[in-house]
């Protein structure tokens, strides 16, 4: 029997020798989620309530259930990341962070990465390839104007189109993190429909450790999530010191993650994380920036 080949080209470390690479994603959708007021068709489902109505009204409680996560959650995130030294990569939607430019100066103060998520927090599946187009604009225009630099990376709203990634390349997009599929990050060839292909960067993402595990039914505790998420840094930190280089990714929510039951869970990873010898935190351009200058389209 053939197994699939290691991820990882043989020898690849990631800086200072270290086997794993691990990835803080913090998510910052409140503020960009649909709304009747803002001129949405529909408002966004009240996550933590299940409540879906079946008319097209405003939820006034989901809309602070949302702010919530700017107002209490956000100063919490950016007190543990401080705490722990640790720089991260910040999924923005646009107008998030226009309502919230506060978020944007600490984002960049920090020395973090905003990565585009959309303007608004909408699926772009749907879309025909000029609003995709202006959609992702959108979204690099705001993010620049609020964080004074442009984005290099994408996160789509669970869904994107099958030239998603024709249009962040032609835009000058270094990376997409629309993937799950490895451990690892690899060059994907884009059909830029003209005959040509050019390569890019793919950073697999992870929704199992995702903290949206703690409104998912079942849903994780903050024990289980805590639990989970160290074993798999156990088991990806083994992995790489024996068979090759990996990558792990921590996907965090404001409004979840930030809530004070549940921020501690956050707390103690990171101080477990760095405990541990061999382990590199890095934004996720970092990451792919290495990648790119050490591994080349076609190497592996």
């Amino acid at each position: 029997m053939s197994l699939p080949p290691d991820p990882a080209p043989a020898g690849f470390t990631w800086p200072g020798g270290a086997k794993l690479a691990l990835s803080i994603v913090v998510n910052v959708e409140e503020g960009a989620e649909r709304r009747i007021d803002e001129g949405d068709k529909r408002p966004e489902p009240v996550d933590e309530l299940g409540a879906v109505p079946g008319k097209p009204i405003r939820i006034h409680g989901n809309e602070s259930n949302y702010q919530y996560g700017i107002n209490r959650g956000a100063p919490r995130v950016l007190k543990i990341l401080d705490q722990a030294d640790v720089n991260a990569t910040w999924t923005v939607c646009g107008q998030a962070l226009e309502k919230a430019p506060w978020l944007a100066q600490a984002i960049v103060a920090r020395g973090d990465e905003p990565c585009n998520h959309g303007h608004k927090w909408a699926f772009t599946a749907f879309m025909d390839e000029a609003e995709e187009t202006a959609f992702i604009k959108k979204g690099t225009e705001s993010i620049a104007a609020t964080c004074g630099r442009r984005p290099a990376g994408w996160l789509s709203r669970y869904l994107h189109t099958d030239i998603t990634r024709r249009i962040l390349k032609a835009q000058g997009y270094l990376y997409h993190m629309d993937d799950y599929s490895d451990d690892f990050p690899y060059w994907a060839d884009v059909d830029m429909g003209d005959g040509r292909t050019e390569p890019m960067v793919i950073l697999p993402y992870a929704i199992d450790s995702n903290d949206m595990k703690f409104w998912l039914s079942p849903s994780f505790t903050p024990d289980m999530w805590l639990d989970y998420a160290k074993r798999s840094f156990d088991w990806l930190l083994s992995e790489s010191r024996d068979e090759g280089a990996r990558m792990m990714s921590l996907g965090l929510h404001l409004r979840i993650i930030g809530r004070p039951g549940r921020i501690e869970a956050f707390q103690r990873f990171l101080d477990y994380a760095k405990s541990h010898d061999g382990v590199w935190i890095a934004p996720r351009e970092e990451i792919a920036r290495y990648f790119e200058a050490h591994v080349k389209p076609g190497e592996h």
